[in-house]
């Protein structure tokens, strides 16, 4: 079975913002870039992308054949989606457990497992 492991970061540190990085002592960051190392060589593990931040998104919807764009995510969240992987495992166990080495979800943010529709 195929999940989709979405990488809300919340208030987490990351590298893309030096300032709120700097908070983190050199043990901390070395421990998360161990982490992602560790999580993206794990059997099953297919890494995805970091993705821009919140404010560079266009929302998009139809509406009466019209489409219509919004700039910015549509609703303001602490819990922006920065990344995502995908992982094959055998079981929801199996992701969560994967899920919970995660930084982000240690840091102050969160992992939203999804099961992934095969048709």
């Amino acid at each position: 079975m195929k999940f989709m492991l979405l990488i809300h970061q919340g208030t987490t540190p990351t590298p893309l913002d030096p300032e709120a990085w700097a908070t983190l002592p050199e043990e901390e960051q070395q421990a998360v870039y161990d982490a992602y190392k560790s999580i993206n060589v794990t059997p099953g593990v297919t890494p995805g992308n970091g993705l821009q931040p919140p404010e560079t998104a266009t929302t998009v919807r139809v509406h009466d054949g019209k489409t219509i764009t919004t700039d910015g995510p549509f609703v303001d969240t602490k819990e922006a989606l920065n990344g995502y992987l995908i992982y094959e495992a055998d079981d929801l166990d199996a992701a969560i457990e994967l899920a919970a080495r995660i930084p982000a979800a240690r840091l102050g943010g969160a992992i939203e497992v999804r099961p992934i529709m095969e048709w």
